[in-house]
């Protein structure tokens, strides 16, 4: 609103907005209300009882600045408080905005007033300060200085606790500057970093608001009683080494004036009555794995990053390999500003890459900060110096054996490591309730069990005084030995429900990293690596790390094979992990064999029934994936017989759902069918009873994939698209990758490029896409790929679709079952784009692979394409030779039951005797098929073939 057209005062029920002013009076007194929660109102009364959008809103207020919506919810909230039992003035329209519901009245301002509006006008008196201007925009706090204010105007004192270099001294200068007008006698900052001596508070509060008092002594309570008569407020900066003078001297103030209102900053609480802490946070960092567009400048810390290095290089640019670096950066700085800024003074000389290649040695490349800084300010070093020589010893000491620690730990794993002769696991205790308060540990909340964490800063710096103080070595022994026990014990617990099971152990597997890489260096213990390795297995399998589990693995397995921690039950655990690990991230190479017959091997010889049937499954796995499918078959059985005896009667369900999906394979369509049925017909709770750990993958959501196949082959389209879908929902609800991939991979993508329904296809297709390159799944992301080929060839471009096709063959995990899957719709759109002789052999090399292995499922579609390239083909005897093919390819489905396939090589079939004028022969066998459907009329192949009855004469 331009200030000359402004009214004098706005009025609604008790309230009048003073517009000049910006202040709200309700009943003729001021009402706490901050500069952006008035800007709110204002925008809300001016639209007159319309809606006003979020982001008309934020635009309003933030004008030119990315800020979260949640900013505009605390000023709502704010404006709610102020007008109390009258809150409803302000209603929320959800999903469009908000409105302002008070019924308004305008008074005008006065002619001469108007007059002037536009004149120079004199200067009201400013309270005094001695708060220094900004000289930079404070980036990346709107929420938090909002959070502040809000706070500092309902509380007379607020304490800004957080680690060295967090901004506390910026959020407090800057949430002062704002509350300057509300205090007639001032706000002013108190700068107690430089005392040495505590008794000095007193008489730096003194000096820096000019006080005289008699005889120069000055004591907490002189100040007090010099300050009883006015109205300020005090900013005691950087509190920690002086906190109980700083804690004196506030409370002294707060009990002699009730007008006065104190910020205090600190690296601890000052711990009095009527204090209120606000742990000021690290800037926000961009999460690993962010969604792909997203923009980088919605984070603080990026933004802070960026701003400063575009001071030093105005020319520095944000593309998306720099953004990615400089996210990377911001997140090993946790977020935290004077880090930032040291590491952003650094990026003109080294560039992005080169500042993240050399973040280990941090202590010495982030130093050289503003000359005018404070000393601890000027290196990252010297901030935690700081800190560190404030601590009493024993907090010293546990402070840099929690540095072991790598992510979170549960108290009781700090007792257990940093407690030893020299210190009591109670005393542990009472020193982290220290560290926290110090801001030294960080509190993750959340769930059952609090946890504690180290900022990788303040954990790199710990770690160097660890190993200063010669305690590495044992205090990581014992940190392995610590996790050596839960995880031992975590193997015992695989029956529990796995969202149980995960968030109790899933929190440990940074600190099982840090224990394994001690563990395997040259100066750990090889033996309690393999002992380690064996035990985690499970939470690998469950968080479908495989690659990880895998590479783990082998080295536990090579250390055993040099000597260090052989033990049968061991090796057993580690060579059936490998075989599970392998299989996902390299497909089915012919080591898992000799892997998992080694583990089956060791099983039987140890009588161990558990892990004889999780090694014939690996084996069931790796022959089904290989193509050799009585093989697997038999492994099936083998499987079903060793569960028969078991008392659990899921093993059976399992050993049936191995059979019915070895069956589909071979073309066994009615066998396959009634297995799988069976499987589901027990109301098992899958998040209960299959145990993902123990077979690799949700056996429930595996059971529907298979079945949705068969559907589809046996001209049941729609209930196939419903049971895939509900295969996908299953996999999603267990969390598992591994399992979410095959449901994709194996069945949603392709029924729905079966079909015809393409934007589904793709929809599917993206989703495995992503998802398999984010958890590292090989072998999916090479079915992925291939099928994304298989959608550019339904869509018409036949090129990019066989380049796509080529590269899913090709890629890492495609060993064993891409081409097999997938060489028939390659055989296909070679022919569509002329090479026949290409597609002619690529077809015949997938035939012959059928009969050598029995698998079956799609022989009658090869024969229908090797018909369908002889026609392209156009040589002598060509007809004559599609209509065999065809013809056989007819007689496989019928036998097989599979009435898809039947279709297409019916419409194949009609389409040639169409062009030979045996229109009779073709409508009598195409209609004969086609009216066996009951369902699927929709889909591309039914539409096709109502399409050639319709057109044949």
């Amino acid at each position: 609103m331009d200030p000359a057209q402004a009214p004098a005062a706005i009025e609604f029920g008790r309230f009048r907005v003073l517009p000049q002013r910006r202040e709200l009076l309700a009943e003729g007194r001021p009402a706490e209300l901050g500069g952006r929660a008035f800007d709110v109102l204002m925008a809300l009364i001016e639209a007159s009882g319309a809606v006003v959008s979020t982001d008309a809103l934020m635009n309003r207020v933030w004008p030119d600045r990315i800020v979260e919506e949640n900013s505009l919810h605390a000023q709502i909230a704010a404006l709610r408080r102020a007008f109390g039992a009258d809150r409803d003035l302000i209603r929320t329209i959800a999903g469009r905005g908000y409105q302002f519901t008070g019924e308004i009245r305008t008074i005008a301002a006065r002619p001469n007033a108007r007059a002037i509006a536009g004149m120079p006008q004199p200067t009201p008196s400013r309270p005094p300060t001695n708060l220094p201007e900004p000289v930079s925009e404070l980036i990346g706090r709107d929420a938090q200085l909002d959070e502040i204010l809000g706070l500092s105007t309902s509380h007379r004192l607020v304490t800004l606790a957080g680690a060295g270099g967090i901004g506390k001294t910026r959020l407090g200068f800057a949430a002062a500057r704002h509350l300057l007008p509300r205090f007639a006698d001032g706000v002013w900052a108190v700068e107690l970093a430089p005392l040495a001596d505590p008794e000095l508070v007193p008489v730096a509060v003194a000096t820096a608001l000019g006080l005289e008092l008699a005889s120069g002594m000055a004591s907490p309570q002189s100040v007090a009683n010099a300050l009883r008569a006015t109205q300020l407020m005090l900013v005691l900066d950087n509190c920690e080494h002086v906190v109980d003078a700083a804690a004196r001297m506030a409370e002294a103030l707060l009990r002699a004036n009730p007008a006065v209102r104190v910020i205090a900053t600190s690296r601890e609480p000052l711990r009095v009555e009527g204090e209120w802490v606000y742990p000021v946070p690290p800037l926000a960092v961009p999460a690993e794995g962010r969604p792909n567009g997203e923009d980088p400048l919605r984070y603080g810390a990026v933004r802070l990053f960026v701003e400063r290095v575009r001071a030093a290089v105005p020319s520095f640019s944000l593309d998306a390999r720099v953004a990615a670096a400089t996210a990377g950066i911001c997140r090993r700085l946790d977020g935290i500003p004077l880090a930032i800024e040291l590491a952003a003074a650094r990026a003109a000389a080294l560039g992005i890459e080169g500042l993240a290649a050399r973040l280990d040695d941090r202590f010495r490349l982030l130093a050289g900060g503003r000359r005018t800084a404070m000393p601890r300010h000027q290196t990252l070093r010297a901030t935690l110096d700081w800190s560190y020589e404030l601590l009493i010893e024993p907090e010293r000491v546990v402070l840099r054996r929690l540095a072991v620690f790598a992510g979170s730990f549960a108290l009781q794993a700090a007792s257990a490591v940093a407690a030893d002769d020299s210190i009591a696991a109670s005393d542990v205790i009472d020193c982290v309730a220290n560290l926290v308060a110090k801001s030294l540990v960080s509190v993750e909340a959340g769930g059952v069990m609090v946890r504690y964490r180290l900022l990788e800063t303040t954990r790199a710096y710990a770690l160097e005084k660890l190993v200063e103080a010669g305690e590495f070595d044992p205090v990581a022994r014992r940190h392995a030995g610590r996790y050596l026990d839960l995880f031992e014990g975590a193997e015992e617990e695989e029956t529990r429900p796995p969202d149980e099971w995960l968030a109790d152990y899933s929190p440990s597997i940074d600190n099982l990293r840090a224990a394994l890489d001690w563990a395997f260096s040259p100066g750990g213990d090889a033996s309690i690596g393999v002992a380690l390795t064996a035990a985690a297995v499970p939470l690998w399998m469950h968080l479908s790390l495989m690659e990880e589990c895998g590479g783990r693995v082998e080295q536990a397995l090579a250390a055993i094979a040099a000597g260090a921690g052989r033990d049968a039950r061991r090796e057993m655990q580690l060579h059936a992990a490998l075989a599970a690990s392998l299989m996902y991230t390299r497909g089915a190479v012919s080591e898992i064999d000799a892997v998992g017959t080694k583990a089956l091997e060791i099983a039987e010889s140890l009588g161990n029934a558990e892990y004889q049937l999780r090694s014939l499954f690996g084996l069931w796995s790796f022959h089904i994936n290989g193509g050799q499918h009585r093989v697997a078959l038999t492994m099936a059985q083998r499987f079903y017989a060793l569960a028969a005896n078991r008392s659990d009667p899921n093993d059976r369900l399992i050993g049936e759902r191995m059979i019915g999906t070895s069956q589909h394979y071979l073309g066994n369509l009615l066998s396959a069918r009634r297995h799988l049925e069976r499987v589901l017909a027990h109301d098992v709770a899958p998040a209960q009873k299959w145990q993902i750990v123990r077979f690799n993958i949700d056996q429930w959501a595996a059971t529907r994939a298979y079945l949705a196949r068969i559907l589809w082959l046996q001209g049941l389209p729609d209930q196939a698209m419903r049971t895939a879908e509900r295969s996908v929902a299953d996999a999603r609800a267990t969390n598992h990758a591994i399992s979410l991939g095959l449901a994709l991979a194996l069945v949603a993508c392709p029924i729905a490029m079966f079909t015809g329904d393409l934007a589904a296809a793709e929809h599917y297709v993206e989703m495995l896409l992503d998802h398999s390159a984010r958890h590292a799944l090989a072998r999916w992301h090479a079915i992925g790929r291939s099928h994304q080929g298989a959608l550019f060839i339904q869509r018409g471009d036949l090129s990019t679709g066989l380049r796509l096709l080529r590269a899913g063959f090709d890629e890492p995990g495609a060993a064993g079952s891409v081409s097999r899957l997938f060489t028939f719709l390659m055989a296909e759109a070679l022919g569509r784009v002329g090479q026949i002789a290409d597609g002619l052999a690529a077809i015949a090399e997938g035939i012959e692979q059928s009969e050598r292995t029995d698998e079956r499922w799609a022989i009658a579609e090869m024969l229908r394409i090797k018909g369908e390239l002889f026609l392209l083909q156009n040589a002598p005897g060509a007809m004559a030779a599609a209509e065999d093919q065809f013809r056989q390819a007819l007689d496989w489905a019928h036998k097989q039951g599979a009435l898809s396939w039947e279709l297409r090589c019916a419409i194949s079939l009609a389409r040639l005797w169409r062009e030979h004028a045996r229109n009779d022969e073709a409508r009598e066998l195409l209609a004969s098929v086609y009216d066996r459907f009951t369902e699927g009329f929709a889909t591309a192949d039914l539409k096709s073939a109502k399409a050639l009855l319709d057109d044949l004469p």
